[in-house]
């Protein structure tokens, strides 16, 4: 999970590297790499899907505070029981989908065809493998649920 963490930031950072590179030289007149935009339109939600894992991992994913601070810690632990159970199906759901997509469009030989040509089921590779990843996390949880404790203030788990 920490891997997750660690590939998405060093793509946002890439990211910026890549789009500083791309605007500086447009307005220098230096040499034009016209598939940077592409790249970064891929890159983006490939880091949101890896950022995913790791952030539920450190209980830093989105969470409603409001019940953490007025439910009682019994209360608590069936709700994230059963957030956890909702994660664990929709991100199953998603892997088996993805993975009929990639299938589809491997089958069908389907290329991506702009500054970089390349199969169009590659683009969908990291979706059954992230949800998976949080399916895993959830069912962890739903079998491990953490310990009750109000959030921290800077909005993570108190017990992570």
């Amino acid at each position: 999970m920490n891997g997750c963490g660690a590939l998405a930031a060093l793509l946002v950072g890439a990211m910026v590297v890549l789009v500083t590179w791309d605007v500086a030289m447009r307005n220098l007149g230096g040499p034009n790499l016209p598939w940077i935009v592409e790249v970064t339109e891929y890159a983006l939600p490939l880091a949101t899907f890896l950022a995913a894992p790791w952030l539920l991992y450190r209980y830093e994913h989105v969470r409603l505070d409001l019940l953490a601070v007025k439910l009682s810690p019994e209360r608590l632990r069936v709700i994230e029981r059963v957030a956890a159970a909702l994660c664990l199906a929709v991100s199953l759901t998603i892997v088996w989908y993805s993975i009929r997509v990639i299938a589809d469009t491997r089958g069908i030989g389907a290329l991506v065809m702009k500054s970089l040509v390349f199969p169009e089921w590659w683009v969908f590779v990291p979706v059954p493998v992230c949800f998976g990843l949080l399916a895993l996390e959830s069912g962890r949880r739903l079998v491990f649920p953490p310990p009750p404790s109000p959030p921290t203030a800077t909005g993570g788990h108190g017990g992570a």
